[in-house]
């Protein structure tokens, strides 16, 4: 079978033919028809010091299933995240992060729905949003901030901001629902808002803070990293927010499942809409790359076998 990898830090990605994987132990073998790329996945290739498999997104049919596997079998649609080498023709996903894709829905809409969704969910709901309160998204055209935007509407927000790093993107983002569109470099954010989720962190960390009405919800969940000052906290009585959608997986299994179930029914009333930016080969993983890093891309960039 084909797989992307690379040999140092920076990349670059190429195609190598490997052996085909054998499902262990609650593992299942799934052929590849969809395979997400992230901004986690795309930064690990640039930082991280060894090289580690491309792992992430995946969804397909199930081929093989390893010892102890009850949940599911040969033929069937699955989606999930898989730790191991994921941008290849075959991959291993254990089944406790597996799910069933529904009969109307394809390989891509899952993949561009489920993690993102999961993610976008999560943080909305660590906001703990009241009906009619307004809130402003971070990275608001990507994979994940696209469908916050969606899915703040679906929880009663009286006012969506979408944040956008080119001005480009806000037609596209008025498209999802947003009122609003703004760009990180604007002098000013407009009128503030009563919780902010952030996916892009560093230095837009203040602005995003101070871009909240006193007492309100700042939801961190980007892998960007950045601090912020405790007075800032202090003067405006306002609160961050950790979320790690790994932490919940681990954790709180049931959480995880009931926010799966809400995203494919939301999703099979047409209340929220995955969008794809780009459909790539494996042997295009780099240009797949490069759309995030250039932060280019409107919605989910997926990779077709």
């Amino acid at each position: 079978m084909r797989r992307v990898r690379y040999e140092s830090p920076g990349g670059p990605l190429f195609v190598e033919e490997a052996p085909l994987p054998r499902p262990g132990p609650g593992e299942l073998l799934v052929r590849t028809e969809a395979i997400g790329v992230t901004l986690p996945v795309v930064r690990k290739v640039a930082e991280t010091p060894e090289p580690v498999p491309l792992g992430g997104e995946i969804a397909g049919e199930v081929t093989a299933v390893g010892e102890g596997v009850s949940g599911f079998g040969t033929g069937d649609r699955v989606t999930g995240l898989c730790a191991g080498h994921g941008y290849a023709e075959h991959a291993l996903l254990h089944e406790a992060m597996a799910s069933p894709i529904p009969r109307e829905a394809s390989a891509v809409d899952a993949v561009a729905l489920v993690r993102s969704g999961l993610v976008a969910l999560g943080a909305l709901e660590a906001a703990r949003p009241e009906p009619g309160e307004a809130v402003l998204v971070t990275a608001a055209a990507s994979g994940v901030g696209h469908l916050a935007v969606q899915l703040a509407r679906t929880r009663g927000a009286g006012r969506v901001v979408g944040a956008v790093s080119d001005p480009g993107k806000a037609d596209f983002v008025r498209g999802l629902g947003a009122d609003h569109v703004i760009s990180y470099g604007d002098a000013s954010w407009g009128t503030p808002v009563d919780y902010v989720l952030d996916a892009v962190g560093g230095e837009l960390l203040t602005r995003a803070l101070h871009a909240l009405v006193p007492e309100g919800r700042l939801v961190a969940y980007s892998s960007g990293g950045g601090a912020i000052q405790a007075y800032d906290l202090l003067v405006g009585a306002k609160s961050v927010i950790g979320f790690q959608m790994a932490r919940v997986a681990r954790s709180r299994p049931e959480l995880y499942e009931r926010r799966r179930g809400e995203l494919w029914r939301l999703f099979a009333a047409g209340e929220v809409r995955p969008v794809v930016h780009g459909r790539f080969a494996l042997e295009d993983a780099a240009k797949a790359h490069g759309e995030i890093e250039g932060r280019s891309n409107l919605g989910k960039v997926v990779l077709i076998p």
